[in-house]
């Protein structure tokens, strides 16, 4: 024995690093194999979709040329007979090339990256992020920029940047000889385009001809204004020809409109814009008409479940990229400077069926998702903007890869909880909206929507225990806040709309989410009884109706009678309250009272109103079920002790409001365990048999059952009570906003008189030292006419 300790300890001094290190060098190895075989898998499958199952390969016929066939394929004999000619070696033109390099070289990096950052994204930031719409930097085109070797292309202003980095010398000595071939091209990007127009072009004049004729045209308009006569020519040739040359302008004009106003001498504008109409055809006609011609261009196969491909192995795809790539970037950033809705609403949805385009530009799309996400989770946003958005974000899981969605997944759930930070009446519409569309994310891919939503439920777990150990410095706060609350009420969404039996019958198999149901119950109830003080008893009634919502959809059975009576057996509700004027708590909107409530009748009567509400929606639940007077016997003693007490003189709260509701729940309890015992007392089947109980009273009705009767009526009248509610704020709402602008009349007319009243004395003021002025030379003439006489 101790030997081999000794051996150990031998081993770990001198061989354990080394062996560590050759096994991390091993593993990584095995990560890039991987990544490449997988990378190599995908573009098989989508060549086989694209050109079909012989691979659209047609059998070519090789001629042998003598003279120009390679040394490598000639025998001796045939090099012989060809005679002694120069063998012309390929070399690389570097002119033109500069700034630029392939993406072949750095797909294994990318791909590290990629899982680095999606390994850095699955622990949500609480903090707000403010999104930049200008992440699209010159190192994102660069990275994702594709290469034609045979396409020549102008000098940018970030290849000269480099060049006089990398080589001073030659820098120094070309501004010396040849300045010319210093001079950037704004639009180098766009320079294959119109060769590409123009090949294609048919009866017209020359190629050559035409690209001076173009390059004078463009020259002219440089710098020039943009005009509606313009945009009308260009909207012209597209709708006739979808012409890629008028695309291009188009493209350029709208990086001007969604640039305008920001003035940047480095980099200076192509257009000006003046006239707002021109600003709105330009936004209009981009907005509608360059999806088109991309799609016209570049078509997007769809398959069956959904999934889209484009063939970016076409020369003309690489050259269309950058058109993508600009007019994508000026839409985010457009985006930022927007606050009309139409306008918001009309640019957000441009971005859907471009989407299929740029999923090649891994970094574009990011920023592209959280620009979304942003305007979906925004407070401010109306619904129709936070629904366009959505459709976005939902098209965009439909048709990517894994990589993409969980990247969608973590950016929806990241800005729920930014989002929900605030809630009050005028929020909480918008806040489920948010969480009730993001649901629907999660049940598109129930293998990836499993895994990120066990890592975030068990990152509300990690927070629940460490707010349970570490009992100190409000430590308890990381859990009793709105975001926290709005989480558990989401993964409550997510699960009661995925796992519930329909959903399972239309899918023929079990949800695969339906795991999660257990952890996300015991957080939940965990989280209830963290702080047992009256104070938080508001957020114990949220957690209540999540649980609620989760045990009706999916027919799961969940404890909750004992956390309600514990509310009705804490002492807030067991002494007599104190009067006050205080207005009633809006439990919907609240997770936290305010002290000034404790003790006051208008409090114990909003506790005791949810207690029965919600006792009531939970023994609904189950009043089919073939154990229900078993089931709701023990809850119903307890509360008949309870209004018992209750009207005691020395110790009972003398309540009669929350006594007599209480009653009327107990008794339709009473009548509902009756009315199931006479329909088991007719049944000849034993308990034994499963099949047969679980179908006891399956069709008959749950709201002709009496205590479904009853909570039937209870929700009409609640209903009734929250829109005479909702109007009366309105209201009051309409009526405060009235006051503030006759009170904002007010003091400008009071401001206004006031200036009036000080110009009117400033010109008596006036008056009356020029009146003094005449006495004074008055007086002057009298007494030199009182001297002429003397």
């Amino acid at each position: 024995m101790v030997k081999n300790v000794k051996q150990t300890k031998k081993f770990e001094k001198k061989h354990l690093k080394g062996v560590l290190e050759r096994r991390k060098v091993v593993q990584k190895i095995k990560q890039k194999e991987q990544i490449k075989q997988k990378k190599q898998a995908k573009k098989h499958q989508d060549d086989a979709f694209i050109k079909g199952p012989d691979g659209g390969k047609q059998p070519v016929r090789v001629k042998k040329n003598l003279g120009t066939a390679a040394a490598g394929e000639m025998t001796v004999d045939d090099f012989f007979q060809g005679g002694f000619e120069i063998l012309d070696k390929k070399t690389k033109d570097a002119s033109g090339k500069l700034g630029k390099r392939k993406r072949d070289d750095e797909e294994e990096s990318d791909a590290e990256e990629e899982e680095q950052s999606q390994d850095e994204g699955s622990e949500v930031d609480f903090s707000d992020d403010d999104i930049s719409h200008d992440e699209v930097s010159d190192d994102e085109e660069e990275d994702d920029e594709v290469v034609d070797d045979t396409a020549p292309t102008g000098m940018t202003k970030e290849a000269m940047a480099s060049l006089a980095e990398k080589d001073p010398e030659f820098y120094k000595f070309l501004k010396e000889n040849d300045p010319e071939a210093l001079e950037f091209d704004e639009n180098a990007e766009f320079s294959e385009i119109d060769e590409l127009s123009g090949s294609e072009a048919e009866g017209e004049e020359p190629k050559k001809k035409k690209q001076k004729k173009d390059t004078k045209a463009a020259d002219d308009e440089n710098g020039s204004e943009l005009t509606q006569k313009m945009i009308a020519k260009w909207k012209a040739q597209i709708e006739e020809t979808k012409s890629l040359r008028a695309a291009r302008q188009v493209v350029i004009a709208f990086r001007c409109a969604a640039h305008l106003n920001e003035d940047d001498d480095e980099k200076p504008q192509r257009y000006t814009i003046h006239d707002p109409n021109a600003f709105n055809d330009i936004l209009v006609l981009a907005l509608g008409k360059i999806p088109e011609v991309l799609t016209h261009h570049v078509p997007v196969k769809e398959s069956s479940s959904g999934k889209t491909y484009v063939n970016t192995d076409t020369k003309k795809f690489k050259i269309l990229s950058q058109l993508v790539k600009n007019y994508a970037a000026s839409i985010i950033h457009l985006l930022g400077t927007l606050s009309d809705e139409p306008t918001l609403k009309l640019t957000i949805s441009a971005l859907e069926p471009i989407l299929p385009y740029l999923l090649s530009f891994r970094k574009l799309l990011k920023v592209l998702i959280k620009t979304v996400v942003a305007f979906w989770s925004q407070s401010a946003s109306t619904e129709a903007t936070r629904i366009t958005a959505f459709l976005v974000a939902r098209r965009l899981m439909v048709i990517s890869d894994k990589g993409v969605r969980e990247t969608v997944l973590k950016a929806v759930y990241q800005g729920l909880v930014q989002g929900c930070r605030l809630t009050n009446v005028n929020t909480v519409a918008g806040i489920n909206i948010m969480k009730n569309s993001a649901a629907e994310l999660w049940g598109l891919d129930q293998t990836l929507g499993y895994t990120t939503a066990f890592g975030f439920i068990r990152q509300l777990a990690i927070h629940l225990r460490n707010s349970i150990v570490n009992n100190k410095n409000n430590a308890f706060r990381n859990v009793y806040n709105w975001q926290y609350v709005h989480s558990l009420d989401f993964w409550s969404c997510v699960l009661a709309e995925h796992c519930s039996p329909l959903k399972e019958a239309e899918a023929g198999k079990e949800s695969q989410l339906k795991l999660l149901i257990y952890p996300l119950v015991q957080v939940t109830l965990g989280a209830m009884r963290l702080i047992p003080t009256a104070l938080y008893f508001p957020l114990r009634f949220q957690l209540v109706r999540s649980l609620l919502r989760l045990s009706r959809a999916t027919d799961t059975y969940i404890p909750l009678a004992s956390i309600l009576l514990e509310v009705l057996n804490s002492a807030e509700m067991k002494k007599p309250p104190k009067s006050s004027t205080l207005k009633p708590l809006d439990f919907a909107t609240a997770y936290k009272a305010p002290k000034s409530y404790l003790r006051t009748r208008v409090y114990q009567d909003g506790l005791g109103e949810q207690v029965i509400e919600l006792l009531g929606e939970y023994f609904v639940l189950w009043s089919q079920n073939i154990a229900f007077p078993e089931f709701s016997l023990p809850v119903v003693v307890a509360l008949k002790r309870w209004l018992k007490d209750s009207r005691k003189k020395s110790s009972g709260n003398n309540n009669g409001k929350i006594g007599t509701q209480l009653a009327l729940l107990v008794q339709k309890i009473e009548s509902n365990a009756k009315f199931i015992e006479d329909k088991r007392n007719r049944v000849e089947f034993a308990p034994n048999d499963r099949t047969q109980v679980d179908a006891f009273l399956r069709d008959f009705e749950w709201e002709k059952t009496p205590l479904g009767a009853y909570v039937v009526g209870q929700r009409k009248l609640r209903a009734e009570k929250r829109k005479m509610m909702e109007e009366a704020r309105k209201e009051d709402e309409l009526r405060r906003k009235e006051d503030e602008e006759e009170e904002r009349l007010g003091k400008q007319q009071d401001e206004d008189s006031d200036e009036e009243e000080d110009d009117h004395d400033d010109l008596a003021e006036d008056d009356d030292e020029d009146e003094e002025e005449e006495g004074d030379d008055d007086d002057d003439e009298e007494e030199d006419e009182d001297e002429d006489d003397e």
